[in-house]
């Protein structure tokens, strides 16, 4: 398994927090933590940008995706509202997250509590190859359902 190191820094008021860590061996994908000051109640349908508390620097090359939770999603209905959602290797600041209440009963954020999960994979960069058409494959522009 490859591994990059990432710079990270801790912002003011959230020293108390954990870094973003894998829960288990073989997880892809990091726990990050809520550093809220105060609980935040999200009512069914209501979205709040939720701070983390860190900034990373990414090397050139790598992206981090944040992805919902999926217990949160499972028992309280509770997602991200762009998923998965994208920092760049030149963002410095905060990491925040765009927690949105899809559920029946209003959801309390609370400082510590897990939000979300940080995945850090390398991007490719696209040269477009403008032609005059595309191969033929057995699919061709069949989508949307039409395989049944």
């Amino acid at each position: 398994m490859e591994s990059v190191r990432v710079a990270i820094e801790r912002l003011s008021g959230s020293e108390d927090l954990p870094l973003p860590r894998y829960m288990t061996d073989h997880a892809a994908g990091m726990d990050i933590v809520a550093a809220v000051a105060t609980e935040i109640t999200l009512a069914p349908r209501e979205r709040a940008l939720i701070p983390t508390g860190i900034a990373i620097a990414l090397p050139a090359g790598y992206e981090a995706q944040i992805r919902p939770r999926s217990g949160l999603a499972l028992r309280n209905g509770v997602t991200l509202v762009n998923t998965p959602g994208t920092i760049d290797a030149d963002y410095r600041g905060e990491v925040r997250i765009i927690l949105i209440n899809h559920g029946t009963e209003p959801f309390v954020v609370r400082r510590g509590d897990r939000i979300a999960q940080m995945v850090v994979a390398p991007v490719s960069r696209v040269t477009w190859d403008l032609g005059r058409g595309l191969s033929d494959t057995a699919r061709g522009s069949g989508g949307f359902g039409h395989t049944g």
